[in-house]
């Protein structure tokens, strides 16, 4: 496992792109939610490639995408922490929940692409909860998101951190603080 490559997940409106903005102020190096990007220049060509469209292809895109950026990322060779706003197991997830074969290569590539052996999680949280363009799911499918998740990273063998229902600052400090006792 690469001791320094975090992944930050949950379900969708957690709070995570708020996170990794302030870890990315406090200096940290950061990798920002692939998803999120596909989505958005799907729908600025008017492609198929969309969780409500053609979720096999959203998905195939999602996976190559992760495992692109984690590369990248290692190339580098970066000896401090680095954030990742979702991760590789996050796309598996997905595929999962939609009912999409995962291929024994796709299996391959996520498990040639491991981060550090804690996998921080925010839960759900209602209050802060709210859908957009690129964030069509309700509440429940939020909820149910998350526990996925949770299952996903655990059967790759990785440690889930949960996450308070706090301000970004005490979530920053909480993440500091975990990251500094490994």
């Amino acid at each position: 496992m690469r001791r320094n490559l975090f992944v930050i997940t949950g379900g969708p409106g957690v709070g995570k792109t708020t996170l990794i903005n302030e870890l990315k102020e406090a200096g940290f190096f950061v990798v920002e939610e692939d998803a999120r990007k596909i989505i958005q220049a799907q729908m600025f060509e008017d492609g198929n490639a969309l969780p409500w469209k053609n979720k096999k292809l959203y998905a195939k895109l999602m996976l190559e995408t992760s495992v692109s950026s984690y590369r990248e990322i290692k190339e580098k060779q970066l000896s401090n922490p680095v954030f990742f706003d979702r991760g590789i197991l996050d796309a598996i997830c997905y595929m999962t929940m939609e009912n999409i074969p995962i291929s024994s290569e796709m299996t391959a590539m996520a498990l040639a692409c491991p981060y550090a052996h804690q996998v921080f999680i925010l839960p759900p949280w209602k209050e802060i909860y709210e859908t957009d363009n690129e964030r069509k799911q309700t509440w429940k499918e939020a909820v149910y998101t998350f526990e996925r998740m949770k299952e996903t990273y655990l059967s790759y063998g990785y440690e889930i951190i949960e996450l308070p229902k706090a301000d970004v600052e005490t979530r920053r400090e909480f993440i500091k603080k975990k990251i500094n006792q490994s």
